[in-house]
């Protein structure tokens, strides 16, 4: 493996790791704070108009903070989603992570198959074994093929 220079890739030893991830901006604790914040600036504000007299606003207050509850905790679900490729020895591992939920495939490295071969921007499929998946959802789709190709190097390099 010396000498080969990645650019999606981390080298340890005589492994190799890809690790594509969401491009999350705010972290599930961050979001959570945000949350929290949110409820807190909305609460008061319905308490305020409550206090005034405007009885309604606060059961819509309530109903923003459900709804804004559910779409964070969709967000958060998603936020660790990712793909990891490891390439060691005659193993090419591939886990795929979304909502929580773990897919993992294992290929022997002399059998693997990687398509697209060059220029087409769909997702990257690994084959062997009358077995396959598919990677490179969070990649931009015009660098799936240098990634494609960076794969196919790793998988003939001994």
């Amino acid at each position: 493996m010396m000498g080969l220079v990645f650019r999606f890739a981390t080298v340890s030893g005589q492994r190799i790791d890809w690790r594509l991830v969401r491009n999350c901006s705010v972290t599930p604790a961050q979001m959570g704070w945000i949350y929290v914040s949110l409820c807190a600036v909305s609460l008061g504000i319905a308490a305020f108009f409550w206090m005034l007299g405007a009885r309604l606003v606060m059961p819509f207050a309530w109903l923003e903070i459900l709804v804004l509850g559910v779409a964070f905790a969709t967000y958060g679900r998603h936020a660790a989603d990712g793909e990891r490729i490891s390439l060691q020895g005659s193993r090419l591992v591939v886990e795929l992570e979304t909502a929580g939920k773990l897919k993992r495939a294992e290929f022997d490295r002399g059998r693997v198959c990687v398509e697209p071969k060059t220029g087409d921007r769909s997702l990257i499929k690994l084959s062997a074994q009358g077995r396959s998946v598919e990677v490179g959802r969070y990649i931009r789709p015009e660098l799936r093929s240098a990634l494609a190709s960076e794969i196919r190097m790793a998988l003939r390099a001994t």
